[in-house]
């Protein structure tokens, strides 16, 4: 590590500030930035903590959609959001290990958009709104590929409103070592249709899989996808599997949270 200047906010307005300094970076649940500030890949000047926000803390309903704070942990995501949308409550409780659950936050992973990471494909599947402290983002305009978002330097998600699906379920094929999605597939289908969202997957990062969405708002069943075939054009190649493996398991996951779903 090396030296640098830390402050703890307890407003969004003062985190806003803090972050207008040189070189400041945001701090969530640091489950990524602490590991990078290890290895010196990033080196700001000043860490502003979000943690001691708690405006930015909580699970609540409203009408049909799911408000969940930006600085909301994982395991709280897997306790509160069980009784309103199960599916993403599932998803939250088998991200990383206990202690992961217990410090990384939403606003966090989807403001880092790890290709590999659970909470951009249940955002993207169902059509979240991220906010931020000075506008909201559809997310099919929020990811813009690999670790790369339509956040601006200093802006801070402070909640994701996500509309709650008529059923949806998510199916991951881990690496067995980090636990991150080998392939990930989020299914959510609602009355307007069907979003399936791909996450581990793709150099683009998490994507929607618009030929099953057609096949699956047409027939909301398992075998609606059996014989669609995703390309493997694009997609990650490494020593845990080919991008013809992992075309492969996107099919195959796909199927299977239709099947959970339903």
């Amino acid at each position: 590590m090396y030296a640098f200047d830390f402050v703890r906010p307890k407003t969004v307005a003062d985190a806003v500030k803090a972050l207008q300094a040189e070189d400041a970076q945001a701090l969530g649940g640091g489950q990524t930035l602490i590991p990078t500030l290890k290895q010196r890949l990033a080196q700001p000047s000043v860490l502003v903590s979000l943690t001691g926000i708690d405006e930015m803390k909580g699970v609540c309903r409203d009408g049909d959609v799911l408000v969940i704070g930006g600085g909301t942990l994982h395991a709280t995501v897997a306790r509160e959001a069980r009784a309103h949308y199960p599916a993403l409550a599932a998803l939250a409780g088998n991200i990383g290990d206990p202690a992961v659950r217990n410090r990384g936050t939403i606003g966090g992973s989807l403001a880092n958009n790890d290709p590999s990471a659970c909470y951009p494909s249940a955002a993207l599947a169902s059509g979240a709104t991220i906010v931020t402290n000075s506008r909201k983002i559809a997310a099919d305009d929020y990811f813009q590929g690999m670790f790369t978002t339509a956040l601006e330097p200093g802006e801070i998600i402070t909640s994701v409103r996500l509309p709650i699906p008529q059923k949806a379920a998510y199916v991951k094929f881990e690496q067995p070592a980090s636990r991150f999605a080998l392939v990930g597939v989020f299914v959510a289908k609602y009355a307007g249709g069907v979003r399936v969202a791909v996450t581990g997957a793709s150099n683009n990062g998490v994507f929607r899989w618009t030929e099953a969405e057609a096949a699956l708002s047409a027939n909301f069943s398992a075998g609606a996808v059996k014989g669609l075939k995703a390309t493997a054009a694009d997609l990650i190649a490494d020593l845990h599997g080919t991008a013809a493996y992992r075309a492969h398991l996107i099919g195959v996951l796909t199927a299977r949270a239709v099947a959970a779903a339903g």
